[in-house]
This record gives structure tokens, C-alpha cells and sequence, in this order.
């Protein structure tokens, strides 16, 4: 049998952290990249004990060691989008930023992960301030549900004000999703600056799922590296979590996890010689 070599995929270069259960972290951004048609090249920036019920315990990856990862792997890849997740401490931060200011034009999709689903800390008290004055001046879009955007702006008084306050830092994009919030329908909000874009609902859910932001995010990130505008990008990425999260399957005691590559079952594959 004779294969053609098929021309390379887009790139998009992951920041995260390890979760063992798969369902978030680095497992889940590289499902959801392949998912969606590109090639998930993983850094990994903290290691995590955790199950599907909580986070019991992190580790940041040392700065150094998360630079030479980077530097590695970007003399060989070209990037056609950036997504950083769990990002382990203020100093990873400056790490990936200055990563990140080597590639002007690359678009970057943060999901500003402070914590895991089910509880329990995946930060340090510095990274807040971290990624308000070093990340998000550098996005393209970030995406934190309502606790992690209340976090980031607790100043504000409604989310649309916490969007304003993390545009305000350069960020172009803020998408505000609503799984937190109370309401028969999760209403999921994309601002850009002194507006809101788009507004999405979607029908809640039953059940609590681990890694859903994770897999928004990347599945915005590979959109955008194929070169979706951000209001398509945005509307396909939360459709395909819904549908993830919609044929999600519970492996243990805690949350579900999402079936990234639900879509597969309803393909037949046929050998030919």
C-alpha cells in the first residue's frame, strides 16, 4: 500500500500543566488540537497529584528547565498559535512571555487556569498579578470562566466590568464562559474593548466535568492557527465543548471527563489494500 506524505499541520504550542486523569492539562489541549485538524507541540510548565474528585498538590517545572524546552522545540516547530493553561508560577510567566515576544502576529489563547474543577489550588498567590501585568497584555483571547475573571478583577462588580478591567491590559479578546454561573442555560460572553461581541447559550448540562476550559481553549487556539476569525473561531470552539462534554464519560469517582474525539464514532473506517 502507497501514502502520500500529506503536507504538516499546524503547529499550536502548549503551555500547561500534567494531570494524570488525562481529563485536563496537557492530555486534554493535545486531544482537542488533534480534534480540530492541528499538531499539539507540548512544554510542560507544572506537574499535579490529582484525581477526578480535587487537586491534591502541584509542582511548578523549574523556569530554566521550562526555557530549554522551549528554545528547543522552537528552533525545530513554527508556531501557528500559542495556548497556555496551567502555568505553575510567576516566574514561568516570564519565562513564556518573553517566549511569546519573539512571535509578534502569533495568535495566543490563555485560559488562565487558578484552580482545578473540582477544587483545589493549581497556583501561587504571585501568578494572579503575573498574568494580569505579563500574559494577558500579550493574548489574543483569553478565556476564564466567572471565578477566574472575578479573581483577576475583583474590583469589579458585574463580569462584563471584569472583561473591561482584563482588556484594559491589552488583551484583545475576553471570553467570559458561564459553566459557574447559576441557570438552566450556561450564556458564555465575548468582549473585545468598550463592547461585547457575541453572546452564546447553550443548554447546561447534567453533571460536573473536568477539563472543559482546557478544551475551549484549544480548541480556539487550532481554529485560530487555521486562520479563523475570532467570532467564528469562538463560536466553533464552544460548540465542539458542548458536544465534548455532551458524550462525556465518568472513568472514576469524580467528575466526567469529555470525550474529545466524540465525533470519531460516527465515522466508518474501511481497509484497502
Amino acid at each position: 500500500m502507497d501514502f502520500t506524505p500529506l503536507p504538516p499541520k499546524p503547529v499550536v504550542v502548549v503551555f500547561a500543566g500534567h494531570d494524570p486523569t488525562g481529563g485536563a492539562g496537557l492530555q486534554a489541549d493535545a486531544e482537542a488540537v488533534a480534534s480540530l485538524g492541528c499538531h499539539a507541540a507540548t512544554l510542560v510548565t507544572a506537574l499535579t497529584v490529582q484525581d477526578t474528585q480535587r487537586v491534591q498538590s502541584f509542582r511548578a517545572v523549574d523556569p530554566a528547565l521550562l526555557a530549554m524546552q522551549a528554545d528547543t522545540l522552537l528552533a525545530d516547530l513554527a508556531p501557528a498559535a500559542f495556548k497556555l493553561g496551567m502555568v505553575g508560577s510567576a516566574e514561568n510567566a516570564q519565562v513564556i512571555a518573553g517566549i511569546l515576544r519573539r512571535y509578534p502576529g502569533v495568535p495566543v489563547v490563555i485560559d488562565p487556569v487558578l484552580a482545578g474543577g473540582g477544587g483545589g489550588a493549581l497556583s501561587d498567590d504571585a501568578l494572579p498579578r503575573a498574568l494580569l501585568e505579563t500574559l494577558l497584555p500579550l493574548a489574543t483571547l483569553a478565556t476564564p470562566n466567572g471565578p477566574e475573571a472575578r479573581r483577576l478583577a475583583p474590583s469589579a462588580d458585574t463580569l462584563s466590568a471584569c472583561a473591561q478591567q482584563l482588556l484594559a491590559t491589552g488583551c484583545a479578546h475576553v471570553l467570559i464562559t458561564g459553566g459557574h454561573e447559576a441557570g438552566p442555560e450556561v450564556v458564555s460572553r465575548l468582549y473585545a474593548r468598550h463592547q461585547q461581541i457575541a453572546e452564546h447559550a447553550w443548554a447546561r448540562l447534567p453533571g460536573e466535568f473536568h477539563g472543559s476550559g482546557c478544551t475551549l481553549a484549544s480548541a480556539a487556539a487550532a481554529l485560530l492557527a487555521q486562520g479563523a476569525d475570532m467570532a467564528s473561531a469562538v463560536d466553533e470552539a464552544l460548540a465542539y465543548t458542548w458536544h465534548a462534554l455532551g458524550n462525556a464519560r465518568r472513568p472514576g469517582s469524580g467528575q466526567s471527563l469529555p470525550d474529545r474525539f466524540f465525533w470519531t464514532r460516527q465515522q466508518r473506517w474501511q481497509r484497502t489494500n
